[in-house]
C-alpha cells in the first residue's frame, strides 16, 4: 500500500489533543507551517463527507487492528 502524507489543520481543542495523541504513538507527523498545502475543493468536500459519515455513526471508523487483519496476506 502507497504511503501518502495528509495536512490538515486542526481547529477544534478536542481534534488537537487527538492529533497530539496521534503524534506520542508516532501514527502522524507534525510539520512546518511552511510545509503545508493547501487542500482543493474536491478534496475539501471528500473530507467534510467522511467527517459527516463519522459523526452520524462513530462505528464507522474501524480499528486499526481489524483494517490489518483485512489486508494481511493468507
Amino acid at each position: 500500500m502507497p504511503d501518502h502524507t495528509y495536512h490538515i489543520r486542526v481547529k477544534k481543542q478536542y481534534a488537537a489533543a487527538l492529533i497530539e495523541d496521534l503524534i506520542k504513538v508516532h501514527a502522524v507527523e507534525a510539520v512546518a507551517e511552511e510545509e503545508a498545502v493547501e487542500l482543493t475543493d474536491q478534496q475539501k468536500a471528500a473530507l467534510d463527507k467522511e467527517l459527516a459519515a463519522v459523526a452520524a455513526d462513530p462505528a464507522y471508523l474501524r480499528k486499526w487492528n481489524d483494517i490489518k487483519q483485512r489486508f494481511k496476506k493468507p
